[in-house]
């Protein structure tokens, strides 16, 4: 059985999808009542599932009549990658953040499969054992930084 935030991430997809431009407005309390959730359930499926390592922004306004308004950015593969690279990195990266990124990046078609698995298995701690743990979301950052770097230098 889906879990809450699947089904309130599926719905706002759908609606996504539906729109004639890329960005919706929902009212958080009124997707709140919908799904006879908390407003904070609306803001976790927001945060997590709608954040820019997953090629979206979200603007919010809270208080009475206040709006969450959620944009699919597009862009040319250069400038996303760019803006991947400057702002959803940005000097720490988890391992889930990274794997996210690299996800949208694949279904963007920025990136093949074979590039995505090849950089996933990089992103492992795993693959960083020699790094100390305190320091690799920073070193995992870094080495996604050069690697998005490195396609943007081969187009």
């Amino acid at each position: 059985m889906p879990r809450l935030s699947d089904i309130i991430e599926n719905y706002l997809l759908n609606i996504i999808e539906d729109a004639e431009k890329d960005m919706i407005e929902i009212q958080r309390n009124l997707l709140a009542q919908k799904f006879n959730c908390s407003p904070s359930q609306i803001n976790y499926v927001l945060t997590t599932r709608f954040g820019q390592d997953k090629g979206y922004m979200i603007e919010s306004r809270r208080g009475g009549g206040g709006y969450v308004k959620i944009y699919k950015v597009q862009m040319n593969q250069e400038a996303y990658l760019e803006t991947v690279i400057r702002e959803a990195i940005g000097n720490s990266l988890t391992r889930d953040q990274a794997m996210n990124i690299l996800q949208n990046l694949e279904d963007e078609k920025l990136i093949k499969q074979n590039e995505k698995q090849m950089m996933m298995t990089i992103m492992t701690d795993r693959a960083l054992t020699k790094v100390s743990y305190q320091h690799r979301n920073e070193v995992r950052a870094d080495l996604l930084k050069e690697m998005l770097l490195a396609l943007l230098q081969n187009d």
